[in-house]
């Protein structure tokens, strides 16, 4: 399958309408039924205002970044976009186009 490679990066204590942003963000691709995606919470890293995070015993939780992913076809890329500009939900993203399959492996 050719489409489109959907990844945002959020904060992991981020949250929309009561729910963390990730969670809200799955759940809303889940609805517009998009088979699948993945959160990946980050060990360390930096955003657009230059402070570092990293995974410390000692510190806080809810400082990290987490990856939000998805394979979808354009036309899902373009309506999960709208829904969240319409949303007014400020977030970045990745789009690249990407192909998909299943090796079978017999």
């Amino acid at each position: 399958m050719k489409g489109t490679y959907l990844k945002f990066y959020v904060h992991e204590h981020r949250k929309h309408h009561g729910i963390l942003l990730y969670e809200w963000l799955l759940e809303r691709a889940k609805s517009m039924g998009i088979h699948g995606g993945s959160a990946f919470r980050a060990i360390a890293g930096f955003g657009r205002h230059g402070a570092l995070h990293e995974d410390h015993f000692f510190e806080l939780a809810g400082n990290l970044p987490v990856e939000v992913v998805f394979m979808v076809s354009d036309e899902q890329a373009e309506q999960l976009l709208d829904w969240i500009q319409q949303e007014r939900i400020q977030v970045f993203y990745v789009r690249m186009p990407a192909e998909s399959g299943v090796v079978n492996g017999e």
